[in-house]
């Protein structure tokens, strides 16, 4: 009996300890009608939530209308299953920033941002939905496709007018510390998805990430600049690069000179999306440290993307990719180094700060069916690419592989099947082989 006594007691305090920690946005004046904007009431409760040392801010069922979310240290931000946040599609609503990088450009702020935070989370088995429709609609009219018409009416041209800043991203953080992003479902991204910059010890785990085809730059996950970064369990659905590493463009980039480095991939897997995994071309910081492994590619343009070209500089190395799986993905393996095109093959230019250098990559266990070509890849005159192993590799592809200008590069144990042309054409490119 007194057993039962002390459970009853226990069982009552606990909701009463959690509640202590607990910030519902509705008890802040939050609607979630869908139709109301909850900017205010979501920020309220966020800043009691800080103010308290902490806690869970939380999103229970409901649509909720919103502009920017502002992320504080140690706020937990949990989105209840059966609730949205609704990115707002007002332009105004979104104040424009100023490039972390120095380069004079501006922005508008992300749907849900923070700076210089640490300790930050956003969990739950709720949706984030960017509302991207809209803002995609705006950019074709600034920058029409081919076969699009560009903006001519008044209403028209002050719908371009809109993204003269750019695009919001869903999620963006910089210079923040600790940051896990997990379960929840992120979908219609106006440009980039998730964006970590100049961050350390990020977690992205068990994320659904779908931005429909077309949808211009709506890239799943770019940390830029971070380091000891995880992106576990998740799949990831999207206009653009599906995975994507970068670390600043150019001579602001090489000033700022923070890498991505010691980052995981795993467990993923990639629809559609431009490549699966890519590096660059921003990546005038340097890449390096980088594992990937038993992934799915399925439908996406590239599997493996490495890109940059010259004027970026930067150094990428130490990249590991094993058990994946490709299918239907046009080119398995794309390392080039012409990514804007313009240079020639045959030209040679003087090695300097803006020489990119790709080194050290090695790839195994990798299957590959229903490729247009096999892979390329292609360095400088002035700057090979080097030192790549391939081991354990099967691709079954309509054209070979090409190499030019790449020294160290060993296939054991490779098989590609071709139902045209030779299986590998190369220029000024070392090629051992061994089975």
């Amino acid at each position: 009996m007194e057993t039962v006594k002390l459970f009853a007691l226990l069982t009552l305090s606990a909701p009463l300890a959690l509640g202590a920690a607990l910030f519902d946005v509705r008890e802040y004046g939050a609607m979630g009608d869908g139709r109301t904007k909850d900017t205010a009431a979501i920020a309220k409760a966020i800043a009691a939530c800080s103010k308290a040392g902490g806690g869970t801010v939380n999103v229970p069922a409901g649509r909720y209308l919103t502009g920017p979310i502002v992320l504080k240290s140690h706020v937990t931000l949990n989105l209840d299953a059966g609730s949205t946040i609704l990115a707002s599609t007002d332009a105004a609503d979104y104040p424009v920033q100023s490039s972390v990088w120095g380069d004079g450009r501006t922005l508008l702020s992300s749907v849900i941002y923070a700076e210089d935070a640490e300790n930050i989370t956003i969990t739950g088995r709720g949706t984030i939905d960017g509302q991207g429709q809209v803002w995609w609609h705006r950019f074709w009219l600034a920058h029409p496709k081919k076969g699009m018409q560009p903006a001519t009416t008044a209403e028209e041209k002050a719908e371009a007018a809109m993204v003269a800043n750019g695009r919001p991203h869903l999620i963006k953080f910089i210079r923040c510390k600790d940051v896990v992003i997990e379960h929840v479902n992120l979908i219609n991204s106006p440009e980039w998805t998730i964006h970590p910059m100049l961050s350390e010890f990020i977690r992205i785990d068990g994320v659904t990430i779908h931005n429909p085809v077309p949808s211009p730059n709506t890239d799943g996950i770019n940390p830029e600049s971070c380091r000891n970064v995880q992106i576990l369990n998740s799949r990831i659905d999207v206009g653009d690069d599906c995975v994507t590493l970068k670390s600043g463009k150019d001579a602001f980039g090489r000033k700022i000179g923070m890498p991505d480095e010691n980052i995981t991939i795993t467990n993923c897997i990639m629809l559609k999306g431009h490549g699966g995994v890519v590096i660059g071309s921003e990546m005038s910081g340097g890449v390096r440290n980088v594992v990937v492994t038993n992934c799915v590619f399925q439908g996406t343009d590239k599997g493996i993307r490495i890109k940059s070209q010259r004027g970026r500089g930067g150094v990428v190395e130490g990249l590991t990719v094993s058990n994946i799986v490709m299918q239907d993905v046009p080119s398995p393996f794309t390392i080039t180094t012409f990514y804007n095109g313009g240079d020639k093959p045959t030209d040679v230019f003087p090695v300097n700060d803006g020489t990119p250098i790709f080194r050290d990559f090695h790839f195994s266990n990798i299957t590959a069916r229903g490729a247009k070509i096999a892979g390329e890849i292609m360095g400088l005159k002035e700057m090979p690419v080097q030192d790549i192993t391939f081991t354990g590799i099967h691709i079954r592809a309509t054209k070979g592989m090409t190499c030019t200008d790449a020294k160290g590069i060993a296939w054991r144990d490779v098989t590609i099947e071709t139902a045209e042309g030779p299986v590998l054409t190369k220029s000024n490119c070392g090629i051992a082989v061994s089975q």
